[in-house]
Formats: C-alpha cells, sequence, structure tokens
C-alpha cells in the first residue's frame, strides 16, 4: 500500500517547480521551460491520481460497514455491497498508476517512433515473417489510429521485406513500442516447404524515439556523406529511372539511413535526416545511461538486437516473451495486431523493475498472468 506522506513528500516539490515557472531566468531559457512545464505536469498527474487512489482506499471501509450494516434499509445495503465490488475492483490499477507517476518521467515515451525490422535467418521465410510483423504492427497502429509511413524498404521476391524503416507517427508510439527491439524467432511450416517440415527464422527489430528540435542534434555538413541512387522497387515509372532515393552516411559513427519513399529528392533527403538524427539520439540516451551508472535491467535492454525476446510458435499457437516467461495461446489474434494483452504484461514488468531500482519497491515484476513454459 502507498503511504500517503510519501505523496506528501513528493507533492512539496511541486511549489519549487511552480516558483521556478514564473523565474525570468527560466522563462528566457525554452529548453528549461520546458523541463519545468513537464515537471510540473507530472506532479499535477500524480496528485490527480493520488486523490483518486486515497479517495477509494477511503470509501471502501465505510461502504463495507453499510454493506454489513443489519439495522439499514436493505436497498442500501445492496447498493453499498455494488460500491464495494466496483471500488475493489478499481483500486489495483488506481495503485499501478499512482506508482507509475511516482517514477521520474521519460519525455520520449510522449513521442513518434522509428520502427525498423530487418529479415534475418531464413532466406525467404525470413522475408516473409520481417512482412508478417510489419503487417501486425501495422494493424495494432490502424487500431489506435495513428499513422505508419513506410520511409524505406526491400522487398523479397517473394514477398515480405529484407528490411524496412517507417515511422510511427501517434501520441505515445515510442512508448508503447519501445520493448519491441530485439530478436524475434518464428516456428512454422514455410509456403516453400513441400514436405511440411517446421522450420525456424528470425528478423530483428529496433524502435527508437523520433528526434526532436529540443535535442539539439546539429550535424556538421562536414559530417555527412551523402548519395543520391535511382529508387528500387514497385512504383510509377520514375522508378529506376529518377535520381530520387537519398542515402546519408554519419562518417565519424559510421552510421546511414537512408529514404526513397518520395518521388523528391528533397522531400527523401529530409525524412533520411531525421532517421539519422533519431538514431544519433538513441546512441546519445544509451551512452547517458551508461555514464550514469544504471544497469538497464529494464525491457528495452541494450539495444543489441542479437537479444531473442521472442518466439512466434504457428503449430501450437503460442506465443512466448522470453524476457518475462510470458506464454500466451493466442498467437492468431497476437499477428492480426491485438497486442493489448502482450503489452500491458510488459509495461507491467518493467514498472516493476523500475520501482525496485528506482524507488525501491518490490512486488510488481510478475507478469499479469501465470506463464506457461516453453520447452523451444
Amino acid at each position: 500500500m502507498i503511504e500517503r506522506r510519501q505523496i506528501e513528500r513528493m507533492l512539496e516539490r511541486m511549489q519549487a517547480v511552480e516558483a521556478a515557472l514564473s523565474d525570468p531566468a527560466v522563462l528566457g531559457n525554452p529548453r528549461l521551460l520546458r523541463e519545468k512545464v513537464r515537471e510540473h505536469a507530472a506532479y499535477k498527474r500524480l496528485d490527480a491520481l493520488a486523490s483518486e487512489y486515497f479517495r477509494i482506499l477511503d470509501e471502501i471501509p465505510s461502504s463495507q460497514e453499510l454493506a454489513q450494516d443489519e439495522s439499514a434499509d436493505p436497498g442500501l445495503r445492496a447498493m453499498a455491497r455494488a460500491e464495494v465490488t466496483d471500488l475493489e475492483a478499481r483500486l489495483p490499477q488506481t495503485e499501478r498508476d499512482v506508482l507509475y507517476a511516482l517514477l521520474p518521467p521519460d519525455p520520449a515515451e510522449a513521442r513518434n517512433a522509428m520502427l525498423e525490422i530487418r529479415a534475418g535467418t531464413g532466406g525467404d521465410e525470413a522475408a516473409l515473417f520481417a512482412g508478417d510483423l510489419f503487417r501486425m504492427y501495422s494493424r495494432y497502429c490502424e487500431a489506435r489510429r495513428w499513422k505508419i509511413s513506410i520511409l524505406d524498404s526491400s522487398a523479397s521476391d517473394m514477398g515480405g521485406y529484407k528490411d524496412l524503416v517507417c515511422l510511427v507517427t501517434g501520441p505515445g508510439a515510442y512508448g508503447m513500442l519501445r520493448f519491441e527491439s530485439g530478436g524475434h524467432r518464428v516456428q512454422r511450416v514455410p509456403v516453400t516447404e513441400a514436405q511440411g517440415r517446421i522450420h525456424t527464422s528470425a528478423a530483428t527489430v529496433g524502435v527508437f524515439p523520433e528526434a526532436e528540435e529540443e535535442d539539439e542534434i546539429d550535424i556538421p555538413a562536414g559530417e555527412l556523406r551523402i548519395d543520391i541512387f535511382c529508387a528500387g522497387g514497385k512504383g510509377g515509372q520514375s522508378v529506376n529511372t529518377t535520381y530520387s532515393a537519398v542515402r546519408i552516411t554519419h562518417l565519424p559513427t559510421g552510421l546511414v539511413a537512408q529514404c526513397q519513399d518520395e518521388r523528391s529528392q528533397l522531400r527523401n533527403k529530409d525524412k533520411a535526416l531525421g532517421v539519422l538524427k533519431a538514431r544519433l539520439l538513441d546512441q546519445r540516451r544509451q551512452a547517458e545511461a551508461d555514464k550514469q551508472g544504471k544497469t538497464r535491467r529494464d525491457l528495452i535492454g541494450s539495444g543489441d538486437r542479437s537479444q531473442r525476446i521472442r518466439t512466434y510458435n504457428f503449430p501450437q499457437n503460442r506465443m512466448t516473451d522470453h524476457r518475462i516467461n510470458l506464454t500466451l495461446y493466442s498467437l492468431d489474434r497476437i499477428v492480426a495486431g491485438n497486442l493489448d494483452n502482450l503489452f500491458e504484461a510488459l509495461q507491467r514488468h518493467d514498472l516493476g523493475q523500475r520501482l525496485e531500482s528506482e524507488l525501491g519497491i518490490t512486488g510488481l515484476a510478475a507478469p499479469t498472468r501465470a506463464p506457461a513454459a516453453d520447452h523451444d
């Protein structure tokens, strides 16, 4: 149970933040002002959530007392019992909301997300699987009314993608998709398999926040090599005849970004530069975390795509997330974009880890449902 005094101590800092918002030195510094505005909004959110949490805690005993009072009107007792049931059902989620609000906010969680999918081992079947992953994420984004735009892709001969880069535009896109980075493995009978044997293939996914102006990622022109080439793949008559595709290489780091989604060379250049800045921002965020001595035990991990995070077993209609030992026998619905149960479990596990490492609060790291063993 959360202590009232703990919340009160946190909210005492809100007065200092409110004072800073009227400080001329803060008002004259756009970046610092944005930080203080976000910090103040976080405290206001904590205040509202905590008020609701403690209201529920206070009302449960009084409602229980009325429900058990034999001298009270039967109708009132029935209403009190219903209210107790409703309050007790709402309490766990309300408590999680308050605990999450206690953690230092990550502004990147609210941003758009850059999503990369690359076929791994498995040849044509791996490319088909990469295409399946893209459709899975696309359907999830469509259900949330997020826009997903392909920036660059390389299609395989049999369908699917050898690699694909897209931008997911929507509030909180990065916060929801960030746990998808890593290696994804599929077990199924490929369409290319004549004897019905199950094959194992893989694809890798990378997710990082879109860079924004406040990140101040300025790249000198001398650090960039820009190559112009003909766009490839399906399209209009201009494909393979117009030099509109752009590849940008950041010489100091070797990071590469390219875009051939637009017919305009200038627009492709702007989009490729946006991808490059997002990759540089992700690199900076990881370096800062390492410098601060963080163990990065959270589900985002180290960004190493060689880490196998999930297995999709089609014959058994089973999906297993190896990081939290969660198995769901609803793979057909998951690949159709119904990812809410999975993402809820991942977020709950991440919340438990952060509460333990940053606030010393334990007991919330377990998945939301009992996992089944993965015997692969």
